[in-house]
């Protein structure tokens, strides 16, 4: 009996500061559930909008796509803004997924996909024809291996060489000096050629002192 007014004046002062609270300071209480909210995106990892320790994400944010990672003999759930080798996306008004390829079995033998039935690259000793991959190449077609585009790279320039009178040269004591550099990458077919290798300019050849004059 001796505590009753003791606990009516603790529940008046929890009212009053209640409604003092909600009257005076409600960007105060935005601030709070903002604060609330950064602590929860602080347990989950990047790009999940909702999550637990046990599963990992359960969605994801706006934009990414969610995965399901193996760990261990469990899987986790992972938002990511690209699909894994492997993996295609799959976007939809609800969730956007990556599906795995091998869950697809008219792929075939698919290195890579843009969807679950068109192919971009595959496996080695399989042909692409029209997003699909073959064991050969269907009667009426050759086979054609795409070349890589490589460029033209040169190495540095030598030093100039010696100065040498050439015969087309009238005046006396005038020669042609050269530095050249290396290819060292010749282009492909459809790779930029190859810069000129030498360079040539005019000289002044310089007079041998005779024994005599020593």
């Amino acid at each position: 009996m001796h505590n009753e007014p003791n606990q009516l004046l603790l529940f008046f002062e929890v009212c009053v500061l209640t409604l003092w609270c909600f009257a005076y300071f409600s960007g105060q209480h935005k601030m709070c559930h903002l604060k609330r909210k950064l602590v929860v995106s602080r347990l989950c990892p990047a790009g999940c909008a909702s999550c637990s320790a046990l599963n990992g994400c359960l969605s994801c944010k706006p934009r990414l796509f969610f995965h399901l990672e193996l760990d261990g003999i469990r899987q986790r759930g992972t938002c990511l803004s690209s699909c894994p080798q492997g993996h295609y996306g799959m976007r939809s008004p609800q969730v956007n997924t990556c599906t795995s390829r091998y869950q697809r079995t008219h792929i075939g033998d698919c290195a890579f996909c843009f969807s679950d039935n068109f192919c971009t690259r595959c496996h080695q000793g399989h042909f692409l024809l029209r997003g699909k991959c073959d064991n050969s190449c269907p009667n009426g077609l050759t086979l054609m291996q795409c070349i890589p585009q490589v460029h033209c790279e040169v190495g540095e320039w030598t030093e100039w060489g010696p100065c040498i009178r050439k015969r087309r040269m009238q005046a006396y004591r005038r020669g042609e000096e050269t530095r050249t550099r290396q290819v060292l990458q010749p282009p492909s077919v459809f790779g930029d050629p190859c810069p000129h290798v030498a360079e040539f300019r005019r000289c002044v050849i310089k007079m041998r002192q005779s024994p005599s004059r020593l």
